[in-house]
């Protein structure tokens, strides 16, 4: 093994595994490898490994400690022997909604669905896709006899063969108690129809195995807690992530349950809790008004950029594929105050403001079950890139708005957690902060005004 100030952060995501290698005693960047995945919503789990050792050939021997930070909700049902019986269901395959609506009816409905688990399950959550798995491939559930998630099955194959993940992480899979911090088996086994071994829970501040070469690993988490550790969010922090979806999540030192649905109470990988609230449409709002107007995103920034506020009275209401928050899933977007004048300035800027009204949805929806407003707001993602997003984005949230520099966080996040077992300290360790840039602009209620009128109109 290399020098103890070596760590390896690895990010298991839909699309891809990325691997950074970390100096842990600073956080610098040292070297990164990556490897894409298998398209789709349910794949064969062991391509991820395959793709976990490309993406750290000629890292992984020189870091003295590794976590991984994976995908949440993800389904990996292992037989007696530890291999797939089927392939793993992601968090993006809805096959399981209509089992979610079974389960929060068996749970005694949402209010009660809440409080038990933090959350109101959906299609995302893994027992979901354990009663899915029960009612479509029988004899794959019979012979089900233990579950792991995305980032668990990588973590068991990098440390060479044991089993453990981490609070936040379990605290999306519908038998966790967010509340109570414990695992509800009883729940798990409701879900597919019988005992399913679960595995250890594992602090952050701990080792939670040490492989065969002497690398020690950490307990790893889900991609959402990951990036808060990356980013070092603290409570009253809340992030906006602009990716395909959207996600506004916060840091609370009090655990959420929220019975309407809008947000989901997750743990984070620390001992504080990740309320989040996820929309399905995001980027894909300025891709498609790219694609209508025939630009690429810079063309669109500037066009949106020399349109006034409000679009001149153009609103969108950007629904396109259904919506999770609202929950909508039938919905389709609807366009108000078309003219004749109606110039493409305005067609840019109203998808702009449309986009950044979603997520103050979303960012109010937070504050309402925290009972608290953001102490700071901070936006990543590829769409926190477009000049008009950042531009806008404070006049429309109603706050100055930080965007951190691009990076990868939730590799950042895991390499982090890995210096915090190696060091074995209360806290993990303090890293500088990273460069970013805070935007401010004149708040620009109107615009919000008009957008709530057209949801509402429309509901």
């Amino acid at each position: 093994m290399a020098g103890a100030d070596l760590v390896l952060g690895i990010d298991s995501s839909t699309q891809s595994t990325k691997a950074l290698l970390i100096d842990a005693t600073d956080g610098s960047l040292v070297a990164t490898g990556s490897a894409p995945h298998p398209a789709g919503t349910a794949v064969d789990p062991r391509a991820w490994l395959t793709a976990v050792d490309t993406a750290t050939h000629e890292l992984l021997d020189r870091a003295s400690a590794a976590a991984v930070g994976g995908q949440q909700h993800g389904m990996v049902a292992l037989d007696a022997a530890g291999d797939p019986v089927h392939d793993a269901l992601l968090w993006n395959d809805t096959r399981s909604a209509p089992q979610a609506t079974a389960l929060i009816e068996e749970l005694g409905g949402p209010d009660a669905c809440a409080r038990t688990i933090g959350s109101v399950l959906v299609a995302s959550f893994t027992s979901t896709k354990l009663r899915w798995l029960r009612d479509h491939e029988s004899d794959a559930a019979a012979r089900t006899t233990q579950v792991l998630l995305p980032h668990d099955y990588v973590s068991r194959h990098l440390s060479g063969g044991e089993v453990f993940t981490d609070r936040g992480d379990a605290s999306g899979t519908g038998y966790w108690s967010t509340a109570d911090d414990r695992w509800l088996p009883a729940l798990a086994e409701q879900a597919i129809g019988h005992d399913i071994a679960l595995p250890r829970i594992v602090a952050s501040s701990q080792i939670a195995a040490t492989a065969p070469s002497g690398l020690i690993l950490g307990a790893g988490t889900g991609d959402n807690a990951a990036a808060a550790l990356g980013l070092d969010l603290q409570p009253g922090d809340v992030v906006i992530s602009i990716g395909t979806s959207g996600v506004a999540s916060a840091i609370s030192t009090v655990p959420v349950a929220d019975g309407t649905g809008s947000v989901t109470g997750f743990a984070d990988a620390t001992t504080h809790f990740l309320p989040l609230v996820a929309t399905i449409n995001a980027a894909r709002i300025l891709e498609l008004q790219c694609r209508l107007l025939g630009v690429d995103h810079d063309e669109l920034a500037r066009l949106a950029l020399a349109a006034p506020a409000g679009a001149n009275g153009l609103t969108i209401l950007p629904y396109y594929d259904g919506e999770r928050t609202p929950n909508r899933p039938d919905a389709t977007g609807t366009w108000s105050g078309l003219t004749t004048s109606t110039t493409r300035e305005d067609l840019a800027r109203a998808a702009v403001e449309a986009l950044l009204c979603s997520l103050a949805d979303a960012v109010d929806h937070l504050t309402a079950a925290t009972g608290a407003a953001p102490r700071r707001l901070l936006m990543i993602g590829g769409a926190a890139r477009n000049e008009a997003v950042r531009t806008i984005a404070p006049a429309v949230l109603g706050r100055p708005v930080t965007i951190p520099e691009s990076g990868e966080y939730v590799a950042r996040g895991a390499a982090r957690q890995a210096a915090w077992a190696l060091s074995g300290t209360a806290a993990p360790p303090s890293w500088p902060e990273l460069p970013s840039r805070t935007f401010q602009a004149e708040p620009t209620p109107d615009v919000r005004e008009a957008y709530a009128r057209l949801r509402e109109d429309t509901a």
